[in-house]
């Protein structure tokens, strides 16, 4: 670490600063608190940490530590003092110094100190390039598209994004949904607060409401400690329920009430809880005809839907079929040299994709695994693509000669067998009930390439 020690007392900077040169630091010392201030503005390389007696005249150790929390914010302090008292402690922890230490010190307690200061740091510089990585990932431009109807959808997170104002994403499975709520999230004011997620799909009846609003200690058969609800670990932040359409229907009307007063009561509990949250909610169905038909609250329906957003299945939006596979074929592709046949794209944009973005990424991926040398091209995909249409029990290969055909449909099978078995060629072998070594031979007879 880059430390500067500042104490009026020779004797004291210079064996601190000896000691902590031996431990491998890069240390400065200074007399007064002024000449370390001026330091700190002239310093090429970022400093650490400054290590300051408390006592000094001119200017002490609390006014040194607001001068560098005010204009060097990710500089630590820590204070030395023969003068240590709880109110000093206090007082140096509320003006922002990491901690103090009580002279005399061993250089042991000193270097323990420092060590946790630095692991304190790296943390924070994790996190802060943690933090620039999710940004980065889910700004407006993760959304990939440029149809009419993507840039509609932009428009409308333009709008939303930094209000607190319920949003409720409707589409098919595989449209997005989840990454719409994250570039939503990640855009708003509370982007810094927590971003809780429910999959309402995957919770059972019993445990439904505990999950989502918390239970007290005893509340029912085996609740043998409180436990805090997805409503309170969202408090200041956005809380996503993906698949509100499977809700019981018995339990919405408490949903209702949290979204309406900002109030949640633990299952078991009487306190009322005001919680601070944005809700945004997800469905790939028709929340309307689910309310005609009574298996959905009316009038949570339309607390749900006040800024409703719809997200076009791929088939509305051809366009973006080539911008997408470009941008999965750069995202799966160790190569950038990697790139597919005209005739490929065209397949791609003329089949409806009834799986959406999901079904073209997955798909792309295995494209990649399948075109070692670098070129998708058409035998790699699968019948449903190549002849949209037709039933997919049956092979089409044109006028092609007996033999190609044969080694086309040999080839994609090995292929097929090894993508499946994660490259594995004696898992393969088995999935194609061969010997390994026949499986070896017929891959070196083909030339295929993994």
């Amino acid at each position: 670490m880059h430390i500067l020690i500042v104490d009026d007392e020779r004797i004291i900077r210079v064996t601190t600063a000896d000691d902590l040169r031996e431990e491998g630091h890069q240390v400065h010392e200074f007399s007064s608190a002024r000449a370390a201030l001026q330091y700190l503005r002239d310093a090429e390389n970022p400093v650490d940490l400054v290590l300051t007696d408390l006592k000094m005249p001119d200017m002490d150790g609390l006014e040194l530590t607001q001068e560098i929390r005010k204009k060097f914010p990710d500089v630590s302090v820590l204070l030395m003092t023969a003068h240590a008292t709880v109110d000093t402690a206090v007082k140096a922890m509320k003006l922002g110094a990491y901690d103090y230490i009580s002279k005399p010190f061993s250089m042991d307690e000193l270097i323990l100190t420092i060590d946790r200061i630095g692991e304190l740091k790296q943390v924070r510089a994790e996190n802060r390039q943690l933090r620039k990585e999710v940004d980065k990932k889910y700004n407006m431009s993760a959304f990939v598209g440029k149809s009419k109807a993507t840039q509609a959808v932009f428009d409308l997170v333009g709008l939303i994004a930094e209000k607190s104002t319920t949003v409720l994403i409707t589409g098919e499975t595989g449209t997005g949904k989840e990454l719409l709520t994250n570039v939503i999230h990640y855009n708003s004011n509370r982007k810094k607060g927590p971003f809780i997620k429910v999959s309402c799909a995957i919770l059972s009846r019993e445990v439904f409401e505990s999950e989502l609003f918390g239970h007290v200690k005893g509340a029912f058969t085996g609740a043998d400690t409180a436990r805090t609800g997805r409503f309170e670990m969202a408090h200041k932040g956005t809380l996503y329920l993906d698949d509100i359409d499977d809700i019981p229907y018995d339990l919405q009307v408490k949903l209702l009430r949290a979204l309406e007063e900002g109030e949640i009561e633990r299952v078991g509990g009487t306190e009322t809880i005001k919680v601070d949250v944005r809700v945004i909610a997800s469905t790939k169905k028709d929340l309307q005809q689910m309310v005609a038909e009574g298996k959905f609250r009316e009038d949570l329906f339309y607390r749900l839907n006040v800024f409703p957003i719809r997200l076009p299945p791929l088939r509305e939006r051809p366009e973006d079929i080539v911008l997408l596979t470009n941008h999965f074929m750069e995202e799966f592709a160790q190569s950038s040299s990697m790139h597919m046949d005209e005739e490929v794209v065209e397949l791609l944009k003329q089949y409806s994709f009834p799986g959406n973005v999901r079904e073209l990424k997955n798909l792309m991926e295995r494209l990649v695994l399948l075109s070692p040398g670098g070129v998708i091209d058409k035998k790699s995909l699968p019948m449903e693509i190549r002849f949209p249409g037709k039933p997919h029990t049956c092979f089409y290969f044109e006028n092609k000669p007996l033999d190609e055909i044969v080694r086309e449909v040999e080839s994609n099978a090995i292929r097929d067998a090894l993508l499946r078995s994660g490259g594995n060629k004696a898992k393969a072998a088995k999935i194609l009930s061969v010997p390994a070594s026949t499986l070896k031979s017929r891959i070196e007879k083909l030339k295929l390439e993994f």
